[in-house]
């Protein structure tokens, strides 16, 4: 081992023993929250559960709703990601779609390393009826549409409080994303793969839905 190498080795043990410390307080704290409820959890209870001080979980999460949203935080994120590597030449929703699909198929194992998908099921359902995160999930959900608008205007040289076209796109966009979201959320089959078929169907139906014609009598008009 060189002397690099040894310097190197106590600073990689010891980012493995914070994000396993972090790891283990999302864990304990997601548990709690779809368990017992979020409003009645305590910081205390959830640092009890994992042998640390108060302060070890402020060191990691800045509140409780920080923790509650941590998974979903990472998942926008490799959405994000994923969207600014999508080749310049894919029309805008086949870039959103694209990215949103890639990103369900490599971030289901990174969600396992912290949680099973079963419990990241449970929380997003506890995030649903909890009054306060729900409104946290709705004000998140406004702030990413926006972060969305901006990356599809600037890949298609648009100015985005001149042209309305990507804001319009990405709010059907994210709307159909937060649907397929709650149906799994309601579903049984806690697995990354239903999630990612169940988008990929809703997203297929975009299209038709907003271009078909919706009256009752038009196929036989």
């Amino acid at each position: 081992m060189t002397d690099g190498q040894r310097a190197a080795h106590p600073t990689g043990l010891r980012e493995r023993k914070k994000r396993r410390t972090r790891d283990a307080l999302l864990h304990a704290a997601l548990d709690l929250f779809t368990t017992q409820g979020y409003d009645e959890t305590t910081v205390d209870e959830i640092v009890d559960a994992v042998e640390v001080s108060q302060r070890t979980f402020f060191r990691y999460f800045a509140s409780k709703e920080e923790a509650a949203f941590a998974i979903q935080e990472m998942v926008e994120s490799r959405f994000l990601s994923e969207l600014r590597r999508r080749p310049a030449a894919e029309a805008p929703f086949e870039a959103m779609r694209s990215a949103a699909l890639c990103a369900w198929s490599s971030i289901g194992e990174a969600i396992e390393e912290i949680v099973t998908v079963e419990l990241h099921m449970r929380t997003y359902r506890m995030i649903e009826s909890t009054p306060s995160l729900l409104a946290a999930h709705l004000r998140r959900c406004s702030d990413l549409e926006n972060q969305v608008a901006l990356l599809i205007a600037a890949r298609e040289g648009l100015d985005v409080d001149e042209d309305p076209r990507p804001r319009v796109a990405v709010a059907a966009f994210c709307g159909v994303m937060r649907v397929s979201g709650q149906l799994w959320g309601r579903g049984r089959d806690a697995d990354v793969d239903s999630l990612r078929a169940l988008t990929e169907a809703y997203l297929d139906q975009l299209g038709p839905a907003l271009a078909g014609n919706w009256r009752a009598d038009a196929d036989s008009a």
